[in-house]
This record gives structure tokens, sequence and C-alpha cells, in this order.
């Protein structure tokens, strides 16, 4: 009842009313599912009986009153009513909680009482145009909802004699799970006509809608990746950390819009100073050309000099006279290097960190219900030009024992040479995609121990690879080309869509735009809406300044968008994409990149790579596999098998669909059913 002990629910004589919590004159007419279905009445509304009635039947898409309870795809027991009815979720793209010692200040909690340390509470990209989805808990019935990131928190500490003894640390959830938290979500933005679509939750006709899909699954659009205080890039000879944000919040961007109106002194300094960075720590290495950093290790590929995991646990600890190191004791003591002919690349299966040994036992599977991780993510995944692919687990490194890290091989594979040549591995999932000198090898790791090559997709002078969703996105001699991976194991290259480039390396695809490192032609920009059919945006040379780029990252630092752009004897490059001043339309899902140079730092050896940032949208893997902690107990994201049912039909293949709600006669949907078996 309203407070004033009226019904807040009353049937009157012309419908159903609700009365206002807040206001007593207020009161409103409710539409009412069973009207807004039913042909001829007033009501009646053809996108909702569509949405409502539609049945399971992916070739015809047959909708109606006559489609059983049974059959239909939109089951009010399967998924919640606001799923579709959403206008917009909030979401955490990622928070700073800086801890400073020495600084007295009242608990807020329950407890009450005093604190000698002080944390602030700094979120940094808050976001409105992230539409995820999962399973609620049992408790909930398991239906469908919404899911948003709800606390992409990273930590940092500052001690008693002001050394930061640790900076911007991502947590473990307590079930092993990235802490990168997520949870189904009642978002309070239920419509009736600004709702979710067909193609927010399907594949679309126009197949325009790749990233949206990878989003909605919670795999992740590289989009609001953290880079934070340092960026670390791979050299000949070297790896590095340079400082690229101010530490104080906001943490802006050095020379970025935010720097020069946040810290307009700062700003001026830095432009005075010709937009170079000041600030840098490096240690010797091998050739580092591929290289990721996770938690407070810092895993590199260094060619001749094989596998090294770094410690820079204490990057920002000026009591530290050597900040990046290879162990915190002596040699003896630990171990993280493992000697291979030439390690090109190693990648790991998230770069959130986790920690696999605590999700075992009946607290984690019968208590809280939890999921398990698969044992892919045990392993740091290496490929090695002479001898194939290299798994090594590095559990010992989250395991709180320092006395136990001295890394091993778990298994060296390269059978018949089929590996020869290895330069780069993307992993998705429980496939690795592998690129050679004649191709792009695809690696089942469903059983790690056992891996299987499933196919080969030929692509001479295959170079490095990105995935998002169904599609990995190649570059090689000839460029930047596409491969259909929906079904990996019948992967396919994509006909006659690849942008002509001279020289290009690496790829990084965020939301809609795909960013490769062209060598002399710079950052080369193109939209891969429609990764079927690209399109070339611009190419940025910054004045002919960029002009030796061989790796690029994407990571977004508050509102605004920037790259990284490893520049071989330049250095790095720091890249706005978006800003206010430079984009207006820079809110939304993938506003139109406009590069604008804002810093750079001249490393002593040429730089090669770089690592990406923390992913903060993803929850789930290509294959199902749960990344991140869901906050509700039982809640988690899509299985693969839920996840393919969106967008495969019994047989395998993809289906489509448009939002335009047809007539539901029987011509239309043998059209459609005709179309679903051409493909379009």
């Amino acid at each position: 009842r309203t407070p004033d002990g009226r019904r807040r629910f009353e049937w009157l004589e012309d419908g159903l009313y609700q009365r206002s919590m807040m206001d007593p004159d207020l009161e409103w007419q409710l539409s009412l599912v069973k009207d807004t279905v039913t042909p001829g009445h007033a009501d009646y509304n053809e996108k909702a009986a569509r949405a409502k009635l539609m049945s399971k039947d992916t070739s015809t898409q047959q909708w109606g009153t006559n489609v059983s309870a049974d059959n239909l795809a939109h089951s009010n027991d399967e998924i919640e009513c606001y799923t579709c009815h959403t206008s917009w979720t909030t979401s955490c793209g990622g928070c700073h909680l800086p801890i400073e010692a020495n600084w007295k200040t009242e608990r807020h909690h329950y407890e009450g009482g005093e604190t000698r340390n002080y944390a602030t509470y700094n979120p940094q990209v808050a976001r409105d145009q992230m539409f995820l989805i999962g399973r609620r808990g049992d408790a909930k019935s398991g239906k469908i909802a919404p899911v948003r990131s709800s606390s992409a928190l990273v930590l940092s500490s500052t001690n008693s004699n002001r050394e930061r003894i640790y900076v911007q640390q991502p947590p473990i959830a307590a079930s092993g799970f990235s802490s990168q938290a997520f949870n189904p979500h009642f978002p309070h933005t239920t419509r009736k006509t600004e709702t979710k679509t067909c193609v927010d939750c399907h594949l679309s006709g126009d197949n325009d809608n790749n990233a949206i899909m990878a989003q909605l699954l919670a795999q992740g659009t590289n989009f609001v990746n953290f880079i934070g205080f340092n960026t670390y890039v791979g050299g000949r000879g070297e790896v590095s950390a340079v400082t690229v944000t101010e530490w104080e919040e906001p943490q802006a961007v050095i020379g970025s819009y935010l720097h020069r109106y946040a810290y307009p002194d700062f700003y001026q300094q830095h432009v005075d100073n010709d937009r170079e960075l000041k600030d840098a720590y490096k240690h010797g290495a091998g050739t580092a050309q591929c290289l990721q950093l996770r938690g407070e290790y810092l895993f590199v590929a260094e060619g001749k000099k094989g596998f090294n995991v770094y410690d820079v646990a204490g990057i920002g600890n000026k009591g530290i006279s050597q900040r990046i190191i290879s162990s915190p004791f002596s040699a003896a003591g630990q171990d993280t290097h493992i000697k291979t002919k030439n390690a090109t690349c190693v990648a790991l299966p998230t770069n959130q960190n986790i920690n696999p040994a605590r999700n075992e036992g009946d607290l984690m599977r019968v208590d809280n219900l939890e999921q398990v991780i698969h044992p892919l993510y045990n392993y740091a995944f290496v490929v090695d030009a002479e001898e194939g692919l290299i798994l090594v687990n590095v559990n010992t490194l989250v395991d709180g024992e320092p006395r136990n890290n001295d890394l091993e091989r778990a298994l060296s594979w390269n059978p018949g040479g089929v590996l020869n040549g290895a330069r780069h591995i993307t992993v998705g999932g429980y496939y690795l995609y592998i690129t050679t000198d004649s191709g792009v090898k695809i690696v089942s790791v469903d059983d790690p121990m056992h891996p299987e090559l499933i196919t080969t997709v030929a692509l001479a002078d295959a170079r490095a690879s990105v995935l998002q969703f169904r599609y990995l996105f190649v570059t090689s001699g000839a460029g930047l080309s596409v491969i259909d991976v929906t079904e990996p194991r019948s992967a396919r290259l994509i006909e006659n869509n690849t942008i002509a480039l001279a020289n290009a390396q690496k790829v990084f695809v965020a939301r809609t735009y795909a960013y490769v490192a062209a060598g002399s032609d710079g950052l080369v920009i193109v939209d891969a809406e429609r990764p079927e059919a690209l399109v070339e945006l611009t190419r940025f040379d910054a004045n002919g300044t960029l002009n030796d780029s061989r790796d690029v990252v994407v990571a977004t630092t508050n509102a605004s968008l920037f790259a990284y752009v490893a520049d071989g004897g330049n250095g790095i490059k720091v890249v706005q994409l978006t800003s206010p001043d430079l984009q207006p339309k820079f809110y939304g899902f993938s506003p139109e990149p406009v590069p604008d140079l804002i810093a750079s730092y001249e490393t002593s050896k040429p730089a090669l790579s770089l690592s990406r940032g923390l992913e903060r949208d993803r929850g789930v893997d290509e294959t199902g596999g749960q990344v991140a902690v869901f906050g509700r107990r039982g809640s988690r994201p899509l299985n693969l098998e839920e996840m393919r049912r969106l967008y495969l039909d019994e047989s395998g293949k993809p289906w489509f669909v448009d939002d335009a709600a047809k007539e539901n006669t029987a011509e239309n949907a043998a059209e459609d059913a005709a179309a679903t078996d051409a493909g379009e």
C-alpha cells in the first residue's frame, strides 16, 4: 500500500492502475502483456507480440499465439522480462582505491572507530552502453538476466615512508576467480519503448554486431581495458615500465585533455618538454617480442633467451633500487626462467589476476555453487619458432609461498614440426590461434596435456592475431585479414577482405575498430564493425614521427580512449583517440577515433611489444570458461551451449535476425528459412 493507505495496484473500471509511492496525486494505467499480444486490441504491439511469442524454430522464426508454451524462445521460466525491457545498464569499468598510511580517519563501516589508513574510492570508468547477460542464482530460478561489471577494482598502498608498496593491483576473489566482479542486476531502467531489440542478443542480418555480441556474452571488447600508472614495453634487449599517468586522482594520462584541465601546471611543463615522458624503469632482457603483465608479474618471451617472468611488485616503491627484478632473493631461491631455443610469444588465458587452486572442494562446489575453473588457466602458453608450443604452470606465483617459485615446463608440443616458425599466439577459451610462416594453426587445449591440432588456415607470412567473438583478425605480409572462427574446426579465411598494408605488424581490436601497427605507415585504423567487409578509416603517422610501428594496445582512462604504440627505434607513443574536443560524440558504444599524439618516450632499445591492459569487461572466455567472480550465490555467465543457442542452429550454422517485425505469414517464414540456409 501507499503511505496514505491506498492500494498501490488497483483494478478500476477501465483497467489496472499503479499509484506513486511519493506523490499521492500521481497514478497511471498499466498496459497488460495479454493485451499487447492480442491482435485487434487497442494496445496490440506487433514488435512486443513477436518478441513474446517467438518460437524456438530458428529456421522459420515463426511466432504468434499458436506457438505452444514449451516452444517459446523467450519463456517466462527462462528469462527475466526486464532483460529485454532494459533501456540501459550502468557498468563499473574500473575504480582505483589508493590507501595512504599515517592519515587518521573515521571508519564509515558498521564497526566504527578510527584507522590510521585513509582510502579514497575513485570511480574511473563508469559506462552506460554495456549490455551483458548471464544467469541468476538458483534462489532466483537461474533465469537469464542483465549482468553488469560491478567492482572492477584495483588497489594501491602508500606506507608511512611514502613508499608505494603496491600499485594498482587487481585482487583475487576467495573462489580463485578474478575479482573484476560481475553480478546479475536489475537496472531500474525498465522501458516500454526504449527496449532491447533482436540484434542486441542475436546475429544481425547485416552482420554488423560482432562487437555487441562479444559485449553481450561478457567475452570483453578491449575497449575499457586498463593500462594504469605504467605501460610495459618490450624491447630489443630490455623490458621497461614507462610512467604514462599522474599518480593523484583523477588519474590523468600525461598530455591528455583531462591532464590539461586537472593539472594545468604539469600539463604546461609536459608541453614545454616537447611532450616527452620523464620516468621509466627498465631491466635487461633478450629480444622481448611479446610480454604480458598480470598482477605483480611480467611474463616475457625473449627470443634466444627463452621465457622469463619478472617481479614488478615494487615498480612504484622508491625504497627499492631495482624496480624490475628476476628474483627478490638469490637465484637459488627462485627461478622463473625457462630455457627455450627461440621464444617468440607468450599468452595467458586471462590477464586478470586468478588463483585456480582456491577453486576446489565442497566450499566452492556445494556451499558457494561456484563454477569450475578450466585447467588451461593453470598455464602460460609460450610459442617458440623451433620448439613449437610450451606450457608452463605458473600457479606457484599466486599461492603465497615464495619458496616454491621454480618454474618448469609442463609440456613441449610440436609433432612433426607442425608449429615450426611460430610467431604469435592468441588464446580464445580452450583454442589457441598460432601464427606461423604458412598460416594460422588452431590448436585445442581442452585437455591441456594433450593438445590437438584441429585445422590450419592457409595464410602466407601470418604474423599476429587478435580474437573478437566469431572472428580472428590476422596480420600478414599482405596486410590485415579476417578468419571466421565461429566453428574453429571449420575456420575459413574471408575472401576479398584484406586491407593492403606494406608492413603490418601486430593488431588490436577495440569494439568496432581494428588498430594495426603498420611499420612506416604508422597507426592504421580500420572500421571493423562488419568483420567480413573491412574499411580503412585512417592512417596516422603524427606528421611522420610515427614511422616504425611494431605493436599497439588500446585502453580507456576515465572518459577517454588511448592507443599506446611501440614505435621501434622511436620508443613508445601515446595517442589520444577520443576526447570532448577531438570527438564531440566521444560517448556511446564505439565512437569514431580521432587520433592525436600527446606524449612519447624514447626507450634506450627499439620498442617491439606492449602489454595489453587489464580486461575489465571480460567475465567468461569464448568457450564458456568463467574468468571473473559473479557476486550472487550460484549466478554465472552463460556456458558454451547457452551462448551457441543465441546464434547457432541445431546443425551448428549461424542464424540471423532483423529488427523489422514482418507480418507473421507462412510466406515470410519460408523466406526467412531460405535466407538462413543461404547464410545471409
